[in-house]
Parts: C-alpha cells; structure tokens; sequence
C-alpha cells in the first residue's frame, strides 16, 4: 500500500470517531470462500430464512457489488443492553419486548448516515474513488465482513462478539475500490462455551455458529402467518426479535454502552402494554413504533405475537379482547390466533364458550376453523 493510502486509512480512522463510529476495521475484497461453503450448506439443508440476499455468488463477491474492488471498510456502534426506567408488567397490565436491536431509532439508519459521511469524506480526498454502503440487508454478510476486518470473532451464537462491546454492535460495511492495507482478524474466544447453543429456546442453534434460521425466534417473530404451534408456546411475550443467545454469553456480561442518544429506548414502545396493540390502529402504530427496526413487517406479526404473549401469561382480563377479534377483525391470522390463545389461557366462561360453538358455524376460512377447534378443544379438556 503507498504512503498516500496509509495516511487516507489514518485519516479515515480519526474521522470515524469524530462522528461517532465505535469501532473500525479494514478487509481486503477477496472472495469470501470459507462463507459460500457454508452457504450453499444453508441452502442445501433449508436453514435460510428468506430475507437474506438468495444469490450466493452476490454475497461472496464483493467484486460483483463494486467493479475492481480492493477492500472493505466495515465499522460498528454499540448499543445499549440495559433499560433506564423499565416498565413493569403487571398482573391487569401485561407487557411484551422488543429485542435490544430493536431499541431507539431504527439502527439502518443511524449506520446508513454514518457511511454516508465516510464516503463523502473519502471522496474529498480520493474522487476517483468508488463505494458502495451496505446495512443488514445488502448483499454482503455483515458479520463475514466484520470478522475478516477485526471487528471481532464470530461466536457460536451467530454474532459478531468484540472485546470491547462484547455482541452488542451494528454492524455496516462499505466496498471500494481503493486498496487499504487489512486489518488482522481476532481469534475466536468462544473456547468450549457452550450456553447459548443449550439454551435456545427453540434448539435453531444447531451447532456454534450453524443457524437453522427459519427456526431462530428472531425470525419467527417477523413472519406474517400462522405461527407453527410448536413455537408458540417458545416466544413467551417477546414481540420482535429474541435476544437469549446474547443475554447467556459470558463475553456479554457487564456490557452495556449508552453512546448514542438515538439508540435510547423509549420504554413505552420498546415495552408495551399488550392489550392496547390488540386493536391499534395503521396510524397509531406508525406514530408509535414507525422509528424503530421492529416495526418494518407493519403491526400483523406484532399483533399476532401479542395475542400469543397474553396467552403466555394466561390473562383472562384479554379474553374480552380476544372475542372481539374474533368477531370483528377482517384478517384470519389473528381470528385464528385469538381463537387458540383463549383455549390456552382457559378460562371456560358459557359466554366464551358460546362464541367460540357460533363462529364454528360461520367462520370460512379453514385455518380459523382449526383454531377454533383447538381453542375449543383446550377448554373443555
């Protein structure tokens, strides 16, 4: 690398944490070989999840994202872990959880804005230059980018785990095409740990560092249909995201970063009240939770998950609610959840049971049905 690009890298590293970038790293653009092997692996055994980048070649050849690539710049910001001011739930006012990733302004673009201006910083410098910026849902594999680039190591729990931060990062990367010398990778310290594989709620961690993704609580919070019995009862009163893999490592212990004000969570919207979400509105919920990542599938799954959480905790005072769904809301998925979560709160009221024995009779959709049945069937065992 010539001396003009040791001084711009200098330069670059400086300028990062002016603006605020916690961490920074440099990676050559070279084919992530080691990644397409595992990938074609996840493909072949159907452990994807769907919303990753389908083309194996686009997230393993920066060259085909940039032209003439040489390196990638790949940077990281701490969020917090711990909530000031935390809401309690109680017993007529139960409450669900957004993830941590998931806390304050939605991170996509807190990281978008951060390479932005690193990329016109390197363009003042360097105009010939060409970028590309990437957050989450680009082609690359953030976390391969960040590992090759010494951010930190890929841990068993499918994060990237950094000494100073411990898994709590974002992470963005960007490509170009001038050549900064690499960064040295970390070496793995995960060691024989072996808790968060053990204790994932739905067994989606296979093995350290293998995701069966479409099985990952994450994931499954984010879909839009019926959730798959089995996993109901694993989702407890999260509504978007799960973050165990990352409360149990011990790299994690005592971390907690409170660096950016935008990534402070608001406790009303990261830890809502569940009833008031049964019925709210397009517009109350874009006015509420629109700022932050959980809410990019709009409210269905958060309703949906909701239903779900209240059913976890086996509030009665919902069932109410619950009916009223049943009876009024246009959408199956969440007649059909309503149906199922009041056989699992059990609470065989006549009234209950009667509505329950009417809509047997009017309700079309087959899928309602089945869950009618089953929530019938859960109140009269």
């Amino acid at each position: 690398m010539n001396e003009e690009n040791r001084k711009l890298k200098e330069d670059i590293i400086a300028y990062s944490k002016q603006i605020g970038i916690d961490k920074i790293g440099f990676a050559s653009a070279g084919v992530f070989t080691g990644l397409k092997e595992r990938l074609k692996t996840q493909q072949e055994l159907n452990f994807q999840s769907g919303f990753e980048e389908p083309d194996i070649e686009k997230r393993t050849k920066p060259e085909l994202l940039v032209p003439k690539a040489k390196s990638i710049i790949a940077i990281a910001l701490a969020y917090p872990s711990k909530m000031k001011n935390a809401p309690r739930s109680t017993r007529e006012d139960r409450r669900g959880i957004f993830c941590r990733a998931s806390w304050g302004t939605d991170y996509h673009d807190i990281l978008r804005e951060k390479l932005r201006l690193l990329e016109t910083f390197i363009k003042e410098r360097h105009p010939q230059a060409i970028m590309k910026s990437m957050v989450d849902t680009g082609e690359l594999s953030d976390r391969a980018v960040a590992e090759r680039a010494g951010i930190g190591w890929s841990g068993k729990n499918c994060a990237i785990i950094t000494p100073e931060f411990g898994s709590y990062v974002y992470l963005g990367e960007m490509v170009t095409t001038i050549p900064f010398e690499p960064d040295t990778p970390l070496e793995d310290n995960c060691g024989t740990c072996n808790k968060c594989v053990e204790v994932c709620p739905t067994g989606a961690l296979v093995q350290g560092g293998q995701l069966e993704s479409n099985k990952c609580i994450a994931f499954l919070t984010q879909t839009k249909g019926f959730l798959a019995e089995e996993y109901r009862t694993k989702l407890g009163n999260r509504l978007y995201g799960c973050d165990t893999c990352q409360t149990v490592c011990p790299e994690n212990k005592g971390k907690d970063f409170h660096l950016h004000p935008e990534m402070e969570p608001d406790p009303e919207i990261v830890k809502p009240k569940l009833k008031p979400l049964l019925t709210i509105s397009n517009r109350e919920f874009k006015e509420n939770f629109g700022k932050i990542s959980g809410s990019w599938r709009g409210k269905k799954p958060i309703q949906r998950n909701a239903i779900i959480a209240l059913a976890h905790y086996k509030d009665t005072s919902a069932i109410p609610d619950l009916l009223s769904l049943i009876k009024n809301d246009p959408r199956p998925v969440i007649r059909g959840t309503a149906a199922w979560a009041i056989g699992r709160i059990g609470d065989p009221q006549p009234q209950t049971l009667e509505v329950l024995k009417s809509h047997l009779t009017t309700e079309q959709d087959p899928d309602v049905l089945k869950e009618l049945e089953k929530g019938l069937a859960m109140l009269v065992e």
